[in-house]
């Protein structure tokens, strides 16, 4: 009876010693999956920053602006900002401006750099044009009115 007593004690410890490391692994993977999802958002939300840069507009007086090259700086307020025109419709844009026009210019920041992607004359500039040109029609009709 001794013998079946201790063979009946190592088939536990056997049996035990197979048994555990499977659970132990199978509970390391379960931790792990447990973490992954907090990680995982996180990660998400970092990744349609970077391929979807927020669009910005700024409005100012142009003060140089090379078609070629597709670079132009505006002044607003009392600060320069430059920006590097890549895309083809922002480039046309630029053959039809010239230096001391109030523009605004839509762009977005990737690697540190301000990228232009539309040109176009300002609102304001553009009213305040029509108003000196029919500001200068009322003068012509008076003219020939004396």
């Amino acid at each position: 009876m001794g013998s079946k007593w201790l063979l009946w004690v190592v088939a536990v410890l056997i049996g035990t010693a197979l048994a555990f490391p499977p659970m132990i692994s199978a509970a390391e993977k379960k931790a792990e999956k447990a973490a992954q999802p907090c990680a995982a958002p996180a990660m998400e939300k970092k990744a349609p920053e970077k391929e979807k840069p927020k669009a910005i507009s700024a409005t100012g007086e142009l003060v140089s602006v090379n078609a070629k090259t597709g670079m132009l700086a505006i002044k607003v307020k009392d600060k320069e900002m430059s920006f590097t025109a890549e895309t083809k419709a922002a480039k046309q844009a630029l053959e039809k401006v010239k230096v001391g026009d109030r523009v605004t210019v839509g762009y977005t920041e990737q690697e540190g750099k301000m990228v232009a992607s539309s040109v176009k004359m300002a609102k304001a500039a553009k009213k305040a044009e029509k108003k000196e040109g029919m500001m200068e029609e009322k003068k012509e009709k008076k003219k020939e009115k004396m």
